[in-house]
């Protein structure tokens, strides 16, 4: 089965994309676009893979899944479109990102700026029914997202993984820390920032780690 993701992924993941788990999961998720409102948009879907290339990738963010609102998911974890209101976790990273930065300034909650440098911003789920928040936590994609995570951490080196919450954290037996840097927080969720996300310094230190191993910082 051809998947249209970019190139680099596609050499990663193609031996995952025959599997017979692989072709029912695309079943179900076509039967689910036909028959109720999904998002994001269909051409959406792997736009964190298109968007940031298996070759560039430097710094790896797990969501749960998609926004579930009107218009808000664009396929990126966090992010939303350009002229959509930004949701609370992300306004909390933006004041994070103050933190580490002061000067830090931001227009929308488009994140695809960062996506362009190297950050995959990767929901472990990457569809949604509209208004029903983990409606497709188990048909399938979690499978597919660890496949993603393992092959991340076994091809590459030196890349910093950013696990905000319990269930990113859970995700944190599928990298080997011998290789790559993890950092845990809180969830910038309004319910648990005051719970260690806001000066958890993330992003300093990932650029810190970075610029360490002669790898080109981001520009958050």
């Amino acid at each position: 089965m051809r998947v249209k993701i970019e190139e680099s992924w596609n050499n990663v993941l193609e031996k995952f994309f025959i599997k017979d788990y692989f072709k029912l999961l695309v079943q179900k998720i076509k039967n689910e676009y036909k028959y109720h409102k999904i998002y994001p948009k269909g051409d959406k879907i792997f736009n964190a893979f298109n968007l940031c290339p298996f070759d560039s990738l430097k710094v790896v963010i797990i969501g749960q899944d998609p926004y579930h609102g009107k218009g808000q998911a664009n396929g990126l974890s966090f992010s939303v479109e350009k002229n959509i209101k930004i949701p609370p976790s992300l306004k909390n990273i933006f004041i994070e990102l103050k933190n580490n930065y002061p000067e830090y300034k931001y227009s929308d909650g488009d994140l695809s700026r960062w996506a362009n440098q190297g950050v995959l911003l990767l929901n472990s789920v990457l569809t949604v029914r509209k208004s029903e928040p983990g409606s497709h936590s188990n048909i399938g994609w979690e499978k597919f997202t660890d496949f993603v995570i393992k092959n991340i951490s076994s091809k590459k080196r030196n890349v910093v993984f950013l696990l905000w919450g319990k269930y990113a954290q859970s995700k944190s037996r599928l990298i080997d820390e011998n290789k790559h840097l993890i950092l845990k927080s809180s969830h910038p969720s309004p319910f648990s920032a005051h719970k260690g996300f806001f000066k958890n310094f993330h992003f300093k230190k990932t650029n810190e780690y970075l610029l360490s191993n002669n790898i080109n910082e981001i520009n958050w």
